[in-house]
């Protein structure tokens, strides 16, 4: 395939002039295209994970950077991806919009992967294993030895989708790219970064992963105000940096609290910028939480997770209102 061809791309230089892409000339500062491979960001963000520009993609939010992945290398009504539930919904989602069959290698007990199970799963047209680590909705890091087994003995590519992993003290897989050739690792700044609103997903991968993916991606799939904003806080290390501290102080006392709750019959270790819990009666405490006000996300239904709520780690102000909720209703 050949990438569509923009004004932007075959003009990159700077001009007093532009009359090359039939816009709007009166500027209000989004008359404009956007760069089409937002060469800026991609540099402030080369700089904070020294990862090289030709290994990164952006896309609008990591769901398209994964729904790009699985057009290029998915043959609808043919191929087929692994996942491993419980895991971000999403994957399902993309698998059936994409027409691609989706096989499911369960977590076990600990919600850590069944390396022999997935293996066992593989065949000739196994295209993506999609793990989350941190994962969601359990918050763990999946065992760096098991990963490294899958990416050195599945024929397939792994992607490793690394939403939350700001939040974690444990090892990203940016720095196995070098060494994995089937690896792909996504990232966001919906997060740690606190800018869910734009939508920027990053997909880090090899050079030759990078141009596949650029190719079939819209031209102008991340816009101008999502490219200045995320610029402008991508500059700004150190509100990350405080704001990040101050999430996981919070997560601590959070933990310290639900710990004293008499309903809150298990805390799950967490990785992640939320707790999953289980609880005696996830639909009813899940309603009544919401008569006092406040919103969590009840889990009870998905694999592994009967009669879990997921918590999400707020502000101080905030996690005292869940906490004082919560010793009224043990009342």
């Amino acid at each position: 395939m050949k990438a569509y061809s923009s004004a932007r791309d075959e003009f990159t230089d700077v001009a007093e002039v532009y009359l090359d892409a039939n816009e709007n000339p009166f500027d209000n500062g989004i008359n404009r295209y956007p760069d089409p491979y937002q060469k800026k960001l991609k540099k402030r963000i080369s700089e904070i994970k020294s990862i090289p520009i030709h290994n990164i993609m952006l896309g609008n939010g990591s769901d398209e950077v994964l729904d790009l992945i699985f057009r290029a290398f998915c043959e609808p009504k043919c191929d087929n991806v692994i996942v491993t539930p419980p895991t971000y919904g999403m994957y399902k989602v993309l698998s059936g919009m994409n027409n691609v069959d989706l096989k499911s290698s369960y977590l076990d007990s600990n919600f850590d992967i069944e390396i022999d199970d997935i293996l066992d799963k593989i065949d000739a047209n196994t295209k993506l294993i999609l793990l989350c680590s941190p994962n969601n909705p359990s918050g763990n890091t999946m065992q760096e030895d098991q990963v490294k087994k899958l990416l050195l003995k599945s024929n397939c590519l792994v992607v490793i989708d690394e939403a939350y992993i700001d939040f974690s003290e444990k090892y990203s897989y940016l720095d196995k790219l070098n060494l994995f050739p089937n690896l792909i690792v996504c990232q966001t700044l919906s997060k740690a970064w606190g800018m869910a609103g734009i939508r920027l997903g990053i997909c880090y991968a090899s050079e030759t992963i990078i141009s596949v993916l650029n190719k079939i991606k819209p031209p102008y799939n991340v816009n101008v105000l999502t490219q200045k904003k995320a610029l402008a806080s991508l500059e700004n290390i150190d509100n990350y940096r405080s704001n990040l501290e101050e999430i996981i102080k919070e997560k601590g006392k959070l933990r310290a609290a639900l710990e004293q709750i008499t309903f809150v019959k298990l805390i799950y270790p967490s990785d992640a910028n939320f707790w999953l819990i289980e609880v005696d009666d996830a639909n009813r405490r899940y309603e009544q939480l919401l008569q006092e006000g406040i919103v969590v996300r009840n889990r009870t239904n998905e694999i592994s997770c009967e009669n879990c709520l997921r918590i999400t780690v707020g502000t101080q102000k905030e996690n005292e209102k869940l906490i004082k909720a919560l010793k009224k209703l043990q009342q």
